[in-house]
């Protein structure tokens, strides 16, 4: 018996075996049917081919079932292959259009989503208001998304507004998620700051995890003493587990389990930690305007005013400052207009909820799930699975996919959230009517290509984007809350320090970026977990080149795992990692090149060369230089503050620039 045929199908497998059975006619014999398919001989060759259904879609393969091949079948089989691609071709979701004036969103949304619908009507806590929130942010994305054809709708206008307000503020925040984190660092230093947020403030529909090592940069920093922060941490688990399907792989693209105990182990309460940070911007004179959305931002040469309004009542809101921070995220109308209509290059559509009502004994309430997937490619997505311990017995469980960027296929919340309600018992051999949905988590998870993210623009004259909006980080497993604490140090001095000296042009302003010459080596895999819009791969594939990896971290020590998914995996280790993998399987070559391309390849050799260059000046600099240049201080910033200020970012690149920070003294007052 011999394989022949593998194919997923993107159609309801009642449909796809009714279309095998009764319009499929090969050029030869007379299929059989059987309960999933047909069976089909001819002359001492006898075939069979059959359907199942996985993941809200169909698989086939097609097997030799006699030992001799016969010289009919290879076009047999690639006429089938043909035809099936025709009846049933690749349909991306489109979001529909509501009117949510005589109904309500569950009405609206019931016909396209019912079982989404049904469980954040009947199940999920605050339901209505998450799934309007969810709904408004894939259309917003969807519009963004959009906007890479055609010019985005300016809100940047370089324009003194008539009768501006008095510059009351020196940072205007847009966005209190990340914003907030920043905003509180910021007003510590001594800077008035302000921050407006679209919804209420202190809410999130993202949870957020990190390891101890990063969640000590805080306490260094001096934005929390000790005890506040083992006050957020909600759980700890005792171990990660990271594991790609390989039911239908090659024998040697077989993977081991990779455990990995200090990646992102540590739940925190993000929701107390935003109104930690609230607490401490309302202290030293801040002001937080929350239920409030931003329309626009008129900058000039002596300062800005934001514009915006409140969503209940429509009154207008200006404020007048110096500086203005964009953390609006991956739907940031800022981002798009500073990268014209290119502000992110990949994405992951992240949909789940934190889930309560696990059975003691047959859940370890201490076990996560870093990277998981138990299925090949659905519908053009490689479907993968986190699973975090959170408080008492809750579990926060996300599905996501890598995705590249397309006008036609943007990417879907809604559609991606039918797939969790569906598959979930699947994964985790749960019963849904027996857990408890206590609140939906979802968004859109950004990062620039390695291509671009070096020369990516994230300033303006008195403007600057942080966290998402930047979209600087690797989507691999560190996202933007855990780039901008890694980073927080370095945004915070830079910025400071900027602001001390009026160094507010967007040439300044764009040293104060939390980028990484090495996201280039995690941007690759990120890239190869991504199935390209309007291409059919095998639907192993994907699953194949990420078990060869996983299978060879499994085998290696545990400091180079945890720097390998914490983007700080140096020069050497990642050219290492990466001719193992091809000594491995060096099938693995054409396998990644049919997914990421060739001309991708070829443009990212240069991205890995910026890599290899920073890594060795960091070698034999970075030891050093950081020390000699805050020794220059004093008598630098007083002679030529721009100078010492282009210093002090070029040190920061020398450490933090490759993944490695380093302790620099600096701490908030």
């Amino acid at each position: 018996m011999e394989q022949l045929l593998y194919l997923e199908v993107p159609a309801p497998t009642a449909k796809v075996r009714e279309w095998l059975q009764v319009t499929f006619r090969p050029a030869f014999g007379t299929p059989s049917p059987t309960p999933d398919g047909f069976r089909l001989s001819y002359e001492d060759a006898e075939w069979v081919c059959f359907v199942w259904e996985l993941q809200r879609t169909t698989y086939l393969k097609v097997f030799r079932w006699s030992d001799k091949p016969s010289a009919a079948e290879a076009g047999w089989v690639s006429d089938l292959k043909t035809r099936l691609e025709a009846a049933f071709p690749l349909a991306y979701p489109e979001l529909p259009t509501i009117d949510l004036g005589g109904q309500s969103i569950f009405e609206a949304l019931r016909p396209y989503y019912p079982l989404t619908v049904h469980y954040f009507e009947t199940r999920m806590e605050n339901g209505e208001y998450a799934l309007k929130k969810a709904y408004w942010w894939e259309k917003r994305w969807r519009e963004g998304a959009a906007g890479r054809l055609a010019a985005p709708e300016p809100v940047i206008f370089k324009s003194r507004p008539a009768n501006p307000p008095p510059i009351t503020y020196d940072l205007i925040y847009c966005g209190a998620a990340l914003g907030i984190i920043h905003a509180a660092a910021m007003a510590r230093l001594g800077w008035r700051v302000a921050v407006i947020e679209r919804g209420p403030f202190g809410g999130m529909n993202r949870e957020w995890n990190i390891s101890r090592s990063e969640l000590e940069s805080l306490v260094e920093l001096g934005l929390f003493g000790r005890e506040q922060v083992e006050g957020l941490i909600l759980n700890e688990y005792y171990d990660g587990l990271n594991k790609f399907y390989d039911g239908n792989v090659p024998p040697r693209a077989k993977g081991k389990l990779l455990h990995t105990p200090t990646v992102l182990n540590v739940a925190l309460d993000a929701e107390k930690l935003l109104h930690l940070c609230g607490e401490q911007v309302r202290a030293h004179g801040g002001d937080i305007f929350d239920c409030t959305e931003f329309d626009r931002i008129h900058v000039w040469e002596e300062g800005l005013v934001v514009e915006a309004h409140q969503l209940g009542t429509g009154e207008r809101l200006r404020l007048g400052g110096r500086l203005c921070i964009d953390a609006m995220g991956s739907a940031s109308p800022i981002a798009l207009q500073l990268t014209g209509g290119r502000a992110f290059d990949s994405v992951c559509p992240t949909v789940g909820a934190v889930v309560s009502g696990f059975k003691p004994g047959v859940w370890d309430l201490k076990l996560g799930d870093v990277l998981c997937s138990h299925g090949d490619i659905s519908r053009g997505r490689q479907l993968i699975w986190e699973l975090f311990p959170g408080k008492g017995d809750e579990m926060a469980i996300y599905l996501f996919y890598y995705h590249q960027i397309h006008p036609d296929n943007p990417g879907s919340l809604l559609d991606l959230y039918e797939d969790f309600f569906a598959i979930l018992p699947e994964y985790k051999r749960c019963d849904l009517g027996a857990l408890e949905l206590k609140k939906a988590t979802f968004g859109y998870i950004p990062a620039g290509s390695a291509l671009e993210t070096h020369e990516r623009r994230v300033a303006f004259d008195r403007l600057l984007t942080i966290g998402d909006a930047a979209s600087l980080q690797s989507p691999l497993v560190f996202t933007g809350f855990g780039s901008l604490v890694r980073n927080l140090p370095r945004l915070c001095e830079l910025l400071h320090t900027a602001l001390q000296h009026d160094l507010l042009a967007a040439a300044d302003l764009d040293c104060v970026r939390a980028s990484q010459s090495n996201i280039a080596v995690t941007w690759l895999f990120s890239r190869a977990m991504m199935v390209p819009t309007g291409r059919r791969l095998s639907p192993e594939r994907i699953n194949a080149i990420l078990n060869i990896y996983f299978d060879i971290l499994a085998d290696s020590p545990p400091g180079l795992v945890d720097a390998f998914l914490k983007d700080r995996l140096g020069w050497i280790e990642f050219t290492n990692l990466a001719l193992r993998a091809a000594f491995k399987n060096p099938r693995i070559l054409t396998w990644a090149v049919d997914v990421v391309g060739t001309e991708t390849l070829v443009n990212w050799l240069p991205a890995y060369g910026r890599f290899a260059f920073d890594s060795l000046q960091s070698a034999v600099l970075g030891g050093w230089l950081p020390e000699v240049v805050r020794s220059a201080r004093h008598r630098l910033e007083k002679t030529n503050p721009r100078l010492w200020y282009r210093l002090l970012a070029w040190s920061y690149r020398l450490t933090y620039g490759i993944g490695r920070p380093a302790r620099t003294g600096f701490v908030l007052s």
